[in-house]
């Protein structure tokens, strides 16, 4: 009852209601401040603590005085400067070392020590400002009282700050901050209640209450602004961290290149969309989108020009999109788009729509790309009654559209899926067969046409399924080219047909075929030179044969690097002339040291004759060019004979010689190897090394093999 009635009979009761006021506001400010503290470590931490210290210490400082102000004594005052603000700096130190331990996490009693200490402060702090309040009159103390205020300031400060910690919530903080606020009040009027006052005038002079009440009001005002500040760093900090959260979370579910969202938030609007309709019985249309010619965009003009084609589509796509139309890139040129329909001609709309865009030319750097795209279609629910067979299935449309050559857009048919799955089946044995070694370097051979002289051999890649047999390079090449096991693949040939002709007796010339993607590649030359050293074969015995798409994609980097390839002294042929971009620039502006006459015409040769005016007029070509030419697919003794008559220099086909393991050609004599072992080619079977390749692997060439036979 004492407290009360020293509240009640011997303070101004506005002035307490201020002091209440500063005291309940400072304390949540400073558990807004500790909770900073404590999400953040380090340098950062020991910020927050400070603030918080700096808070606390304004707030509890405050409080005592603006309550001190309006106590009435009846007899004049005055405070000591020097003591006054020693009392402040008392609360501030000591509530930064409180709150450093309670937040340090060294042990589950830590928070209360801690509390403990910030009790002790509130302790210092108010008894150091009652050393600084100078009274005329006899000062008492009632010892029970005084401990008391003691005791509750130290119990209730652990209690607060073992709540804080314990429970990290709105309702803890709010619970820890009504603990603090009884901790600093019990404190002061306890101890208040323990202190009496007989008065004794000594000077004559009064106190004026309007004075000391203006007073109280500036340290309010002083102590609020402290506090707001302390808040005002809160808010900040909370702004920022939104904001960073939110760029975090833009950057999780968006992609980065395109601004388009990425899988994951394709995945979360696809399953919206699904129980969407799921409910309403509405009808959906998941559309998935393949770029045709990104990666031989991306691999022959550059990154750049790769990045420009995904941020053009994706713009393009995007400005397509009504209000409940979605569209993701899902990786690599890979894209999704999810569209609600309600008849076949809404879709038919939404994808022409589509389709027009992604066919439009896209100018970088003064060229122009046209990528194109493969587009399939499965429907919701007519196609599938889940999410994976959904995907799955417009995945199979989507490969269907990809090896359709009339059609761009293809819809879900339920005879799709044996024919994808069984194709993904045998990319999946390539891989296997790769990986294991599985793969081997045949040989056929290439001869004089008038003589009969053998002058050299094509290294033709073959590969035998465990089940299947042997599967044709025309089927397992462009599964090569598209899972990206091309380079490995390309690069190993290269050695494996290099180490092996360099023990050839006769020392004839071994012709390896190059694929645009290898043929892109900056570092070539360097490669066909390290092969040329490992292996010990001299670069005139190498011949590189390539395709003229090769040379089109970027015909000034080609020159140059055809260039580099011969300065090594590598002969280079023009493979499948009279195909593709056949023109008479192309064996103008290259140094080709050899025309190969493609199979196509020799098939027709004996009955055409178009085919056989064709062969005379390339024969007739190389001769005022100064280029031998060389005919592929002799396959009998009538074609051999044509192209005898008409001067062809060079041949090959079944006729001469199927494609044969190394080994045979050694047992039938037509070369001797030293140190070769012709049963056991344990050399050609070394498993090739498949690196993980990235978003950006080159785009399937499949008009290009590394071997045909």
């Amino acid at each position: 009852m004492r407290v009360l009635s020293c509240i009640k009979d011997e303070h101004s009761l506005v002035l307490v209601l201020v002091a209440a006021a500063v005291c309940i506001g400072g304390s949540a400010t400073i558990t807004r401040l500790l909770t900073d503290a404590s999400r953040t470590s380090g340098l950062q931490k020991m910020s927050w603590l400070f603030i918080a210290a700096v808070a606390a210490g304004a707030s509890i400082w405050c409080t005592h005085f603006i309550a001190m102000l309006g106590y009435e004594p009846g007899t004049p005052v005055s405070f000591d400067p020097v003591m006054t603000i020693v009392s402040m700096l008392v609360a501030i130190i000591g509530s930064c070392l409180g709150f450093a331990v309670a937040l340090s996490r060294m042990s589950r009693v830590m928070p209360a020590i801690g509390g403990a200490l910030v009790g002790l402060a509130i302790v210092a702090m108010h008894y150091t400002g009652m050393i600084a309040y100078r009274v005329q009159g006899v000062l008492t103390w009632d010892t029970d009282y005084l401990v008391a205020s003691v005791v509750l300031s130290t119990v209730l400060s652990a209690q607060s700050m073992h709540v804080f910690m314990q429970r990290q919530t709105n309702e803890g903080r709010i619970a820890a901050t009504a603990v603090l606020v009884i901790a600093i009040v019990s404190l002061h009027f306890t101890g208040m209640a323990a202190f009496h006052v007989e008065p004794m005038m000594i000077d004559g002079s009064y106190s004026d209450p309007s004075a000391l009440q203006a007073l109280a009001l500036a340290i309010a005002s002083v102590g609020i602004i402290i506090v707001s500040a302390g808040l005002a760093s809160h808010v900040i900090d909370g702004s920022v961290r939104a904001e960073s959260l939110e760029r975090l979370r833009e950057m999780a579910m968006n992609d980065s290149l395109t601004g388009l969202p990425n899988r994951v938030s394709f995945n979360d609007r696809l399953d919206h969309e699904l129980e969407l309709a799921t409910e309403t019985g509405g009808e959906l249309a998941l559309i998935c989108i393949d770029l045709d010619r990104f990666k031989e965009i991306n691999d022959l003009h550059g990154h750049a020009a790769g990045d420009r084609v995904l941020q053009d589509i994706g713009r393009r796509m995007k400005a397509q999109l009504e209000d409940t139309d979605f569209v993701a890139r899902l990786g690599g040129d890979e894209f999704a788009a999810l569209h609600r329909y309600k008849s076949k001609t809404d879709i038919s709309d939404f994808l022409a729509r589509l389709e027009t865009v992604l066919g439009q030319p896209i100018s970088f750097e003064g060229k122009q790309f046209s990528p194109g795209a493969s587009i399939g279609v499965a429907l919701y629910p007519s196609d599938a009654s889940d999410k994976e067979a959904l995907i799955n299935n417009a995945d199979l449309a989507m490969y269907r559209a990809k090896a359709d050559l009339l059609h761009s857009i293809c819809f879900y048919e339920q005879s799709m899926d044996e024919t994808v799955r069984a194709r993904r089946s045998l990319a999946a044995d390539l891989k296997a067969a790769v990986e294991k070694g599985q793969l081997e370097v045949y040989y056929q051979v290439q001869t004089a046409v008038a003589t009969g002289e053998i002058r050299g051999y094509e290294a033709l890649l073959r590969w035998k399924h465990p089940t299947r047999g042997y599967i044709s390079p025309a089927e397992f090449i462009p599964l090569a080219e598209e899972s990206g096991l091309i380079l490995p693949l390309g690069e190993w040939v290269l050695r494996t047909a290099c180490s092996r002709a360099a023990s050839w007796t006769p020392g004839y010339k071994v012709s390896i075929n190059i694929s645009p993607v290898q043929f892109v590649h900056a570092d070539l030359p360097r490669l066909i030179k390290e092969v040329l050293d490992e292996a010990g074969l001299p670069p005139e015995r190498l011949e590189l044969e390539l395709t003229e798409s090769t040379i089109f994609a970027d015909k000034e980097r080609s020159l140059c690097m055809l260039r580099q390839i011969k300065d090594l002294g590598v002969s280079i042929a023009l493979d499948d002339f009279g195909t593709g971009y056949s023109s008479l620039e192309t064996l103008r502006a290259f140094p080709f040291d050899k025309i190969k006459l493609d199979r196509s015409f020799m098939g027709e040769a004996e009955t055409s004759p178009q085919a056989k005016a064709i062969i005379r007029a390339v024969l007739a070509l190389g001769k005022s060019l100064d280029i031998p030419v060389l005919a592929e697919g002799i396959e009998t003794q009538g074609q051999l004979s044509l192209l005898n008559a008409e001067g062809c220099d060079e041949a090959q086909g079944y006729l001469l010689g199927r494609p044969v393991p190394l080994s045979e050609i050694v047992e039938s004599g037509q070369l001797h190897m030293t140190g070769f072992e012709a049963s056991q080619p344990k050399q050609e079977r070394k498993p090739v090394r498949v690196e993980k390749t990235a978003e950006s692997q080159p785009e399937p060439q499949l008009d290009l093999a590394l071997a045909t036979a």
